[in-house]
């Protein structure tokens, strides 16, 4: 047995394909299927069944695979270990993303953070909750930032900040604040289902969605959108902070802020202990923390006056 095999269980596991396996790992069909077979035989233990299509993993095998992926983590680390010893962070690190995160915290952290760390090969990918969920299981990605908490019990969460959130569609030279009861009753644009942001707009304001907008069903998956269909349809939408920074003066003019406590957005850098690469995932995580938290209100709030909005 070698670690070779291992890389080769791993990504017929995750392929369920003999030709996309082996061309994932660089080498012959032919030299995949001898290695594999010679694993099974060495170990005594059927690991694929290959009379199905796609292949499938046997109850045996996908415990076997299990440790195998444990321990080519463990070579990871070790490798990274090397290397941080002798002063560096390099390697690769695969990152998952949601959309209503990425698109106002990336530009911000990503340029400097990749001058910071020139030999370290970074993988972002814009994916949902749930998706991150299972590729960090899975060991497809090494972390993932996501709206927190997600009260997965499996699943470490590293807090980065907390932006606020706001309300679009009033302007603030007419109110000053607004109460989340207030909204109940209001014309409400939300994001699609399944987006955590929706959901804590409809938990924060206690919003039923079933009665809003009767004659259209409509559910971006953009911020401009939302924004788009308040401005030529009236109604109010949630934005967070983040994104409220990157707004032009005139749209920032028809956002207003909750009263206190102020609802707050939690963003977390989540990862699955075996498989993670904390070393790296620390780097890029105290990179945020240095840059993000200093710019939003919250770091002037007393956090017995933030409320997290839950998802």
């Amino acid at each position: 047995m070698n670690l070779q095999q291992l890389e080769y269980i791993v990504a017929l596991d995750r392929l369920k394909s003999f030709s996309k396996a082996a061309e994932a790992c660089h080498i012959t069909q032919a030299t995949l299927s001898t290695m594999v077979k010679r694993l099974e035989e060495e170990l005594d233990i059927v690991i694929f069944d290959r009379k199905a299509s796609p292949i499938l993993t046997t109850e045996c095998g996908k415990e076997l695979i299990e440790e195998a992926r444990i321990i080519l983590t463990h070579r990871q680390n070790i490798q990274q270990l090397a290397a941080t010893l002798k002063g560096k962070v390099e390697g690769e690190l695969k990152i998952g993303i949601i959309p209503t995160i990425a698109g106002n915290l990336l530009h911000r952290v990503i340029p400097s953070f990749l001058i910071q760390f020139p030999h370290l090969h970074l993988h972002l990918f814009e994916l949902t909750t749930d998706t991150i969920l299972q590729q960090l299981k899975t060991g497809e990605l090494d972390a993932g930032i996501v709206s927190t908490p997600l009260q997965q019990e499996e699943m470490e969460e590293a807090i980065l900040y907390y932006e606020r959130l706001k309300v679009y569609g009033i302007s603030s030279k007419n109110k000053e604040y607004v109460l989340p009861e207030e909204l109940a009753s209001e014309k409400i644009w939300l994001l699609e289902e399944g987006n955590c942001l929706r959901d804590q707009f409809i938990n924060l304001c206690a919003i039923n969605p079933k009665k809003m907008n009767s004659n259209l069903n409509f559910q971006p998956n953009s911020f401009e959108s939302l924004l788009n269909f308040v401005d030529h349809f009236s109604g109010l939408t949630l934005l967070p902070e983040l994104y409220y920074l990157d707004l032009p003066l005139d749209k920032k003019e028809k956002t207003i802020d909750f009263a206190a406590p102020y609802p707050v957005r939690e963003v977390s850098l989540i990862y699955y202990r075996p498989y993670a690469k904390l070393r790296l995932v620390n780097a890029l995580a105290e990179e945020i923390k240095r840059i993000i938290p200093p710019m939003l209100e919250t770091a002037t709030i007393h956090n017995s006056e933030l409320q997290i909005v839950q998802i």
